[in-house]
């Protein structure tokens, strides 16, 4: 999805609302019920005129000495989890694609939904649980409750938020996540903004929470010979963020960043996307991509995690046909399939994890010495994103049944690693923070947790990474929580 922003002139006055800095001050403040005391007007649209040198000095250079953005890392940094390996681990993708009018991204309702939100035009399943956000973290919509009062949600550029569930990963014992960094996004300066700033927010609350992060490169929408954008990109996040890399250019790293997720030694980056069907970016590119990432002299040595069609080992479905593939898998040196949508209920989950992807994968991999991270999913909807009524609730979560089974499978096959989509997908119904039981009503039908709380799924998956790392025994049944 790509939203299209209209872009106003009023006289020649161009100008753009600063996106939020998180204090270190701020990170105790009490949460505040949005619903209770934040203003429900929404924000004119941001006005914008932003050079790309100026939205990387904005970005990527500290704008005063206490704050996280920038370069190098100069924030809290907390001792969590250990950053040094993946093993055990549970990781999330983390999307932080969501905007709001007046968050400083100039963007709109970015990702809530396209050139419009309002009730009959959204692209979200899952309402978000607002009931924790603060007053300022708080952006009022056109959407209403059932008693007539705003619904609100929040921006993913306000480093309150993003510190906000990293936080709730620390609490539910969820180890970390792949920060999404869409290529697409980093080519238009509004996009720039926008991803360097979620990129930033997430180095500063995985530094402050105790978890782990790491990049992961989506190559999504890209064009042929566009690969070498990523390559552009990343050269600039390690000269300027001194990501992954100290300033005298070792892989040591920044530092103060003791949350970028290692594995085998090395930092790990992830490009997600290689060898789909029906895109225009070419196997040759991408294998000059991983190349570069393995063996550049002065920007490569990585541990390298690739996102991968479901069929790729046969070469079937929605992989690409070409042989060529495996060559580049075989560089790299952690494979993670794509598996959401794939299985369709409870009764699916055997037939994928025995026959058909991860113990065939698992073997490939034992025989090449590669590492495997199997995704897992709890359910799927994208009714408001497709405008068809016949995919709500297209995979039912079943109480968590559903997400729980493929957990306990993957632990009985010897999986060491699980890749969680997604912690704050709610376009596609995958998301596993707080959502609202009661959502807004009117025109937009929206998903809920069936009446569990709001919690419910960051619990779970807390639970499945303890059973993942033995810590409580492999139960066919989802555990009692305790009270």
């Amino acid at each position: 999805m790509r939203a299209n922003y209209l872009t106003i002139i009023i006289a020649t006055t161009f100008f753009i609302v600063p996106a939020p800095v998180l204090r270190q001050e701020d990170a105790e403040i009490p949460s505040v019920s949005c619903n209770a005391e934040a203003s429900d007007r929404i924000p004119q649209p941001e006005l914008f005129n932003l050079s790309r040198a100026q939205v990387i000095e904005k970005t990527l250079k500290p704008a005063c000495p206490k704050s996280t953005a920038g370069r190098p890392y100069n924030g809290i940094s907390v001792k969590g989890v250990d950053n040094s390996t993946m093993t055990g681990k549970v990781l999330c993708g983390y999307q932080g694609w969501f905007t709001c009018p007046g968050d400083g991204s100039a963007r709109g309702w970015f990702h809530w939904g396209s050139d419009v939100f309002k009730p009959g035009y959204c692209s979200i399943d899952l309402w978000p649980d607002m009931t924790e956000y603060s007053e300022d973290e708080c952006y009022p919509t056109p959407f209403k409750f059932a008693d007539g009062s705003p619904a609100y949600v929040f921006s993913s550029m306000h480093p309150k938020t993003v510190d906000r569930h990293f936080k709730w990963m620390a609490d539910y014992g969820i180890d970390g996540a792949f920060v999404q960094r869409f290529v697409t996004e980093t080519i238009g300066e509004k996009q720039l903004l926008h991803t360097n700033t979620v990129l930033a927010n997430c180095r500063a609350a995985a530094n402050r929470h105790g978890r782990v992060y790491a990049v992961m490169y989506d190559l999504s929408g890209l064009q042929k010979a566009q690969t070498s954008l990523v390559i552009e990109d990343w050269k600039m996040l390690v000269d300027k963020m001194h990501l992954t890399k100290s300033r005298k250019g070792s892989l040591s790293g920044d530092a103060n960043d003791h949350a970028y997720l290692h594995h085998n030694g090395k930092p790990v980056v992830a490009v997600w996307g290689i060898g789909f069907k029906e895109r225009d970016y070419t196997l040759q590119e991408c294998a000059k991509l991983v190349d570069f990432l393995k063996n550049d002299k002065d920007y490569g040595g990585y541990t390298i995690m690739l996102g991968l069609p479901t069929y790729w080992q046969t070469l079937k479905n929605d992989s690409v046909s070409d042989p060529y593939l495996h060559d580049i898998v075989r560089n790299a040196d952690i494979l993670s399939p794509w598996m959401v949508g794939r299985i369709r209920n409870t009764s699916d989950i055997n037939e994928f994890v025995y026959n058909r992807i991860w113990v065939p994968d698992m073997e490939w991999c034992k025989k090449y010495n590669k590492e495997y991270l199997p995704v897992v999913f709890p359910g799927f909807s994208w009714n408001n994103l497709k405008k068809d009524p016949k995919v709500f609730n297209m995979i039912p979560r079943l109480g968590g049944k559903f997400l729980w089974k493929q957990y306990v499978e993957a632990k009985k096959i010897g999986a060491t690693m699980i890749y969680q989509a997604m912690f704050d997908e709610v376009d596609e119904g995958t998301a596993i923070f707080k959502c609202t039981n009661n959502p807004p009503v009117g025109a937009s039908k929206f998903l809920t947790y069936e009446g569990l709380p709001s919690d419910y799924y960051l619990w779970l998956v807390g639970q499945a990474g303890r059973m993942l790392r033995g810590e409580i025994p492999l139960t066919e049944e989802i555990p009692k929580r305790k009270e």
